[in-house]
């Protein structure tokens, strides 16, 4: 679905979630998906989506005071981390990032700017910002990376 071509795209609330809903249904693990984009820009939104895709069944909520949720998916685990509170990325490692990445299994990551440095090669990177003149709607650009 993403390829190498970058992929830009203005959408409200519901075309937002029938794009991340398309590609939890066309990804397979192991995958990680990093979403980037300030507060409130749809972050977990986006990830609800995927998730929904992915065949998640359970409600998919923001990890933001525990920073991992684990779900299971129809085809693997689905982990949902929110690297928003912290500080370095050795956090990250604490937390069993690289077991979790040794799995086939989908993880997703809101804040990777807080661990840019552990986000593996061939991971999909999605942006979301608020488009000034239509608060109704996001700017999404999303890259698979080398």
């Amino acid at each position: 679905m993403l390829a190498e071509a970058v992929h830009l795209m203005k959408l409200d609330e519901q075309a937002l979630a029938a794009w991340g809903e398309r590609l939890g249904g066309a990804v397979a693990p192991p995958m990680v998906i990093a979403i980037t984009g300030e507060l409130g820009a749809g972050k977990t939104t986006l990830t609800q989506a995927i998730c929904r895709g992915y065949g998640v069944g359970d409600e998919v909520t923001s990890p933001t005071f525990t920073i991992i949720h684990e779900y299971q998916g129809a085809r693997s685990k689905v982990y949902h981390l929110d690297l928003y509170r912290m500080r370095s990325s050795r956090e990250l490692e604490a937390l069993g990032w690289d077991e979790m990445l040794a799995e086939n299994a989908l993880v997703i990551v809101e804040w990777p700017d807080r661990a840019v440095d552990l986000m593996p090669r061939g991971h999909v990177a999605i942006s979301l910002a608020h488009v000034n003149e239509d608060p109704d709607r996001r700017l999404l650009s999303a890259q698979g990376r080398r």
